[in-house]
């Protein structure tokens, strides 16, 4: 019986071990998507409890604060809400969170943060109803006694160069500017531009959106789709100045249902009047956005990503008492692969095909994915068009090594850019360390059953490449 997460965790042989500690395991960290706070970084937080960075609470404006997917599995333990996103004692909330992590064999959950508490604590023994109290006690005294145990002092200990966060086009992006004049911050973090609501039309809090775009431009109102995207690409050269590298587009599905401007227009003032959508308006409009978009992407070289095939809110009651990123959405099966290939190929056509990151939460989409890119990569680039690292909860290791595999088997897999936290948690950092040992013992495989020669060199470049060094140069960041 191996040791309970040894420093050969998830490492089958000596050559996986190899790869990872000799080219994976000191390699920076770019975190090209998460979904921190960049308050929260210039202001160097510092939290209470392990219970609140874990489990969080609310914010002064009344959303909540914290990991969703642990939310999840409380619920399926049975815990009370108020002992999930509730009011209850931080204790309390950590005896039902690890009373639920003690039953999550084989989940991912249980070595994120069994990992989190080695990285960060000094913590050896596994998080139980036997240990949890002395854990949480000394987890309590690091963070609010510990050398390097506020945010930056997080960031900074888990060897990250780079954050890219995830920010309304409407954001002043005042917190990020107080960052970058900060000669103290020893690593990079830049805004992500995220459109979701100037394209979701058909979904409530449209109009009023428009109305908060409109100001954020200096404007009244806007009255056209036209100018909406107008106002769209002003707060995009707003982003790029302060070094935005990459778009986030969280869709239900992928459509392309390709319209005139003036249609557009159309759809949009009747939206904008209350009227009800046809699903086919709603598609003409979404199409028009994301085609305009995508150009003015490749023209500021912002890479586009593309989340998809999630089914979000799925139920109403809860989402009416807690609102969204509250654990309540699901895979979607929508079958998108013929619109996303008519929409690259349409950007294609003009030489406006923009870097792409493509991200499914159906795992039969990654064989999909894999071939698509590969009809419009480019000798650019290498990998300009990647499909995303196994997302949300494909983020298992069964999900990632499909990834890989797909990746191998139609693709290159020597130019993929590797993994991304995409969480709320400053804690979070571990998970690309899971990552990476996931990836070595793939690799390692491989060696030891002669389908790839043990070529240090070439070996060397794979793993540094897809742990860190092609997300680098994807995103034109210094290491």
């Amino acid at each position: 019986m191996k040791t309970f997460m040894d420093e050969e965790f998830m490492l089958q042989s000596p050559t996986a071990s190899s790869l990872y500690h000799r080219f994976a395991e000191k390699m920076p960290i770019i975190d090209y998507h998460c979904h921190l706070s960049p308050r929260e970084i210039y202001e160097d937080r510092r939290f209470d409890s392990i219970s609140q960075v874990w489990l969080g609470g609310r914010n002064d404006d009344g959303s909540y604060y914290g990991d969703h997917y642990k939310w999840k599995l409380m619920r399926a333990n049975g815990v009370p809400e108020d002992s999930v996103t509730g009011g209850a004692d931080p204790y309390d909330k950590f005896t039902a969170f690890t009373g639920t992590l003690e039953q999550a064999v084989g989940n991912p959950m249980y070595h994120w943060c069994n990992l989190e508490l080695k990285r960060f604590f000094d913590i050896h023994e596994p998080l139980t109803k036997n240990s949890m109290k002395r854990i949480y006690d000394q987890c309590a005294d690091r963070l609010a006694n510990g050398p390097g145990m506020s945010v930056r002092g997080l960031i900074a200990r888990s060897n990250v160069r780079y954050i890219g966060t995830t920010d309304d086009p409407t954001d002043t992006l005042e917190w990020h500017e107080r960052i970058s004049s900060d000669p103290s911050v020893s690593f990079l973090v830049c805004p992500s531009f995220r459109p979701d609501k100037a394209i979701n039309i058909g979904k409530t809090g449209f109009v009023s959106y428009i109305e908060k775009l409109a100001a954020s431009v200096g404007k009244e109102k806007l009255t056209t789709a036209g100018e909406v995207c107008n106002a769209l690409s002003n707060r995009l050269a707003f982003f790029a100045k302060h070094g935005c590298r990459a778009s986030d587009h969280g869709l239900d599905y992928v459509a392309y249902r390709p319209c005139s401007m003036e249609e557009a227009d159309a759809v949009f003032k009747k939206a904008i009047a209350g009227a009800a959508l046809t699903t086919e308006e709603v598609e003409k409009y979404q199409t028009a956005l994301l085609l305009y978009l995508a150009k003015q992407y490749r023209h500021y070289d912002i890479a586009m990503e593309i989340h998809y095939n999630c089914l979000r809110n799925v139920n109403e009651r809860m989402f009416s008492l807690e609102g969204p990123d509250t654990g309540f959405d699901m895979i979607a099966q929508y079958a998108c692969g013929n619109a996303l290939a008519a929409f690259m190929s349409e950007l294609d056509k003009t030489n406006e095909l923009p870097k792409m990151i493509l991200f499914s939460l159906q795992a039969s989409d990654f064989d999909l994915l894999s071939t698509a890119i590969a009809c419009f990569q480019t000798g650019a680039l290498p990998g300009k068009l990647q499909v995303g690292p196994a997302w949300w909860f494909l983020d298992t290791r069964d999900g990632m090594e499909k990834q890989m595999r797909s990746l191998a088997n139609l693709g290159l897999l020597g130019n993929f850019i590797g993994m991304l936290t995409d969480s709320r948690s400053f804690l979070s950092y571990p998970r690309h360390e899971y990552f990476r040992r996931i990836f070595c013992n793939l690799i390692g495989n491989w060696v030891d059953n002669g389908e790839y020669p043990y070529e240090e060199d070439a070996l060397k470049k794979i793993v540094e490449g897809v742990s860190c060094r092609n997300a680098a140069r994807y995103f034109n960041i210094e290491l």
